[in-house]
């Protein structure tokens, strides 16, 4: 007689980001920042002892850490807090300071689990903007009460709270009530991200609370600051490029040649405009050498 047949079970784990979720991503993105709930609040990687040893294993360059006792802006990058990166993230607890854990996608187990999470809406993103390109991991740990100061990120951007608590307040991007576009173009062309705050701005952000299990979509170069809760912070952020982010930068970097030769060029567009020619002069401009970069 033979043997009963064994059945294994190999289901699929549900997604960290459901249907409604992903419905109400389609809904806002690219440009309109939102609250998405997703289930990825508890995950080996993502524990402290965890995070300690991947930022041992990531070159220097890419960690970040600092003082988290800050104002919301600060001239320049902050000062050092004196411990290493593996020390801060062990120590979070009672280390007022802030990390950053850059590129993660550069240890294959960090890898899997960004490609995993991206390819749950990666059909509503390219629906959007096209091609999901450069996909890029980071891990935030903050201790309590730090704040992140105000800056802006090239990438589509989701940031998702695993541990603690934090806020995010968030400005409208592309406005130059908020940002000017000669920081956008000095960013651009290899300067800093740190932004110029004034307090005259605060009643103009929005804030977006956020707990284990939520997640803020931050559109590409929205200004924002981050205030930490009064527990350690773990948050995932979770980023891409498109065609259409590049085409922005490189037209920034575009308006900053044309303002170094005495013009006063208009701002580029942001989505769904495409910013087509003076990115395709920058790009022309870089392949016959005449940029300096």
């Amino acid at each position: 007689m033979n043997a009963p047949a064994r059945f294994t079970d190999t289901a699929a784990p549900p997604p960290v980001f459901d249907a409604p979720a992903r419905a109400r991503f389609c809904a806002h993105y690219p440009e309109r920042a939102h609250i998405l709930a997703h289930s990825l609040t508890s995950h080996p990687l993502l524990e402290i002892e965890a995070l300690a040893q991947l930022a041992g294993m990531l070159p220097v360059k890419s960690v970040e850490y600092n003082r988290g006792d800050l104002p919301i802006g600060v001239e320049g990058k902050p000062g050092s807090n004196g411990l290493t990166i593996v020390e801060t993230i062990r120590k979070v607890a009672e280390a007022q300071s802030w990390a950053v854990l850059k590129n993660i996608e550069q240890i294959p187990a960090y890898e899997a689990l960004l490609m995993d999470l991206l390819g749950e809406i990666r059909p509503e993103i390219e629906a959007a903007t096209g091609a999901m390109l450069a996909p890029q991991g980071f891990i935030f740990v903050s201790s309590p009460n730090s704040v992140t100061p105000y800056h802006f990120d090239p990438e589509h951007n989701i940031l998702l709270q695993i541990r603690g608590t934090k806020v995010m307040t968030q400005f409208p991007a592309g406005d130059t009530r908020f940002v000017p576009d000669e920081a956008h173009e000095t960013y651009h062309s290899g300067g800093p991200r740190e932004l110029r705050w004034d307090d005259a701005m605060l009643p103009h952000g929005t804030e977006f609370p956020l707990s284990p299990g939520e997640a803020l979509f931050v559109p590409v170069m929205a200004p924002h600051f981050v205030k930490n809760g009064p527990s350690p912070s773990v948050s995932l952020s979770i980023t891409w490029r498109s065609e259409w982010s590049y085409r922005e930068s490189d037209a920034r970097i575009m308006n900053a040649i044309l303002r170094e030769r005495g013009f006063k060029p208009a701002s580029p567009g942001r989505w769904p405009r495409q910013n087509y020619a003076k990115a395709y002069a920058y790009r022309a401009m870089r392949k016959l050498g005449l940029t300096g970069s």
